[in-house]
């Protein structure tokens, strides 16, 4: 079994490493050659263009977004390389609307498709522990798995339709920035009466969400207004709060929380966040009341 993986920005490069330890040929490729360069010093094959990745069995993706997707996969030749029967893996975070197009694209070619986006910040997916949420026909993720499980801890299936996966990763992105948002208002609010936030910070993951890996990581960066090098930048969670809203507005259903927070997220980018980790709404939230 051949390998390609497209797109190894700060996620993607850990990845695509983890494959190479399939002992099958790995061809890599990435706009910036820098990671390209990296990998191939490991074992991987560099490909000149994103086309060349395309001869193999299994593709891997892991870009930006919508666009980024469409530019390198179907206007850069990708899907025009692969054999019928070979098989996509998107790990991008896209819309659900992008992903049902996906879908019925890959399928007039003949080509498996499977979303799989994925959980865990960069240190996560170096260390091969990411959590990876597979959807798509049964039979294709079983044939992949044993790759998914080079990269993650987990593969967790949600449904036979692509689209499925990507709104379970939206809805957890959701949750995950409305999360980091009450704490940084939490924060504030505490600091405003002459309480430091590290303080109320060590209080909630000490007991209200004692346990929670997301309260105690990001909850550190906003005690400690540790807020870059960025693990996720803000505008990639702006970007996601979006999608998410779109895919309840495909099914009209309203999410107030996600209305409310697109507002806040355009708060911070206007103020200049967007390059910033998503943990600086703790400090978009200090700013409001003049306490940053």
């Amino acid at each position: 079994m051949t390998i390609g993986f497209i797109g190894l920005g700060a996620m993607g490069q850990h990845m695509a490493a983890n494959l190479l330890r399939s002992g099958q040929p790995v061809h890599v490729w990435n706009r910036n050659p820098e990671p390209v360069r990296l990998l191939a010093a490991k074992g991987a094959k560099p490909a000149v263009t994103a086309a060349e990745c395309g001869i193999a069995d299994v593709v891997f993706s892991m870009l930006a977004d919508d666009n980024a997707t469409r530019a390198v996969m179907i206007d850069g030749g990708v899907l025009d390389a692969m054999a019928p029967g070979s098989i996509h893996v998107n790990m991008a975070t896209v819309s659900v609307a992008f992903a049902r197009e996906m879908a019925a694209l890959h399928m007039e070619k003949g080509i498996g498709y499977v979303a799989a986006p994925v959980l865990g910040r960069v240190d996560v997916a170096e260390a091969g522990k990411l959590n990876i949420l597979a959807g798509g026909a049964d039979e294709l993720v079983d044939r992949v798995q044993p790759l998914l499980a080079l990269m993650g801890q987990k593969t967790w299936r949600f449904g036979d339709a692509p689209e499925q996966a990507n709104a379970v990763k939206l809805a957890c992105n959701l949750t995950l920035a409305c999360a980091i948002e009450a704490m940084g208002e939490g924060a504030a609010l505490a600091g405003a009466h002459g309480i430091p936030a590290a303080g109320f910070i060590d209080l909630i993951t000490t007991t209200l969400f004692a346990g929670s890996p997301v309260y105690k990581g990001y909850g550190g960066m906003i005690a400690e207004q540790r807020y870059s090098p960025a693990g996720f930048k803000l505008s990639l969670g702006q970007k996601d709060v979006r999608l998410a809203v779109e895919a309840g507005q495909g099914k009209g259903l309203p999410l107030a929380f996600g209305d409310s927070l697109l507002g806040v997220l355009k708060e911070a980018v206007d103020h200049g966040d967007a390059d910033l980790d998503l943990a600086a709404l703790g400090k978009n939230a200090a700013r409001r009341g003049k306490l940053a």
